[in-house]
């Protein structure tokens, strides 16, 4: 999911506009789904997946397309990526446009001189300067994408199946479900080392990036 959410959280970043009252509409919408509650959102996509009273569901099915997403596996999984996406780009949005608003007008007004194309502005100066944002962001959502558990249980219950079953479900089955406390207490130490240690890595390389000349 993160391979969707930051590369379209960067480019609706750059779309949007720079100041005034549009930019205050575009910002207090693009937070309202980071307001609402996790289970409402499976609540709120289980519904709007569904063939039969889902706008999102009809829609899919009035395309010629056998979408359902409680019996197909592969409908489940695109629905529950969906569901993410549209929960937690946002985030990233906010956190690049933040970045973005940041860098210093003299960087654009020597590109203008210079007569760089969007492109090279882009990649040479916004890119460059959105780093430490950019690794935050992925900071975020990668701790986050290890968390998931609310959303889908209650969009699909890890069903059909196992297909949408997270690690974090799983988890919590094996723990709660099936009270078998020794698997589950050895899986959720080395489950929190492994977080541990790859979110350790990643606050390292936002620390060295913080002392470079691109900060």
């Amino acid at each position: 999911m993160l391979l969707i959410e930051i590369p379209l959280g960067i480019a609706l970043a750059l779309t949007l506009p720079i100041g005034g009252w549009r930019a205050s509409l575009c910002l207090v919408l693009l937070a309202l789904p980071l307001l609402i509650p996790w289970n409402v959102v499976g609540t709120i996509w289980q519904i709007f997946g569904r063939g039969d009273i889902g706008l999102a569901g009809y829609l899919v099915n009035a395309l010629g397309l056998n979408y359902n997403y409680t019996a197909s596996p592969g409908d489940a999984w695109i629905t529950v990526v969906v569901m993410d996406i549209w929960h937690w780009t946002p985030l990233v949005i906010l956190l690049c446009f933040a970045g973005l608003r940041a860098i210093p007008d003299a960087y654009y007004q020597a590109a203008r001189i210079d007569g760089a194309s969007a492109w090279a502005v882009f990649r040479y100066i916004q890119l460059p300067k959105l780093r430490g944002v950019l690794l935050i962001a992925i900071l975020l959502r990668f701790m986050g994408s290890f968390m998931i558990y609310t959303e889908p249980f209650v969009l699909t219950g890890g069903g059909p199946g196992n297909s949408t079953t997270f690690l974090s479900q799983y988890l919590t089955t094996l723990a709660v479900g099936q009270f078998d406390v020794g698997p589950a207490a050895a899986f959720s130490i080395i489950y929190f080392l492994i977080i541990l240690l790859l979110s350790f890595i990643f606050y390292t390389v936002i620390q060295n990036l913080g002392k470079g000349p691109a900060s």
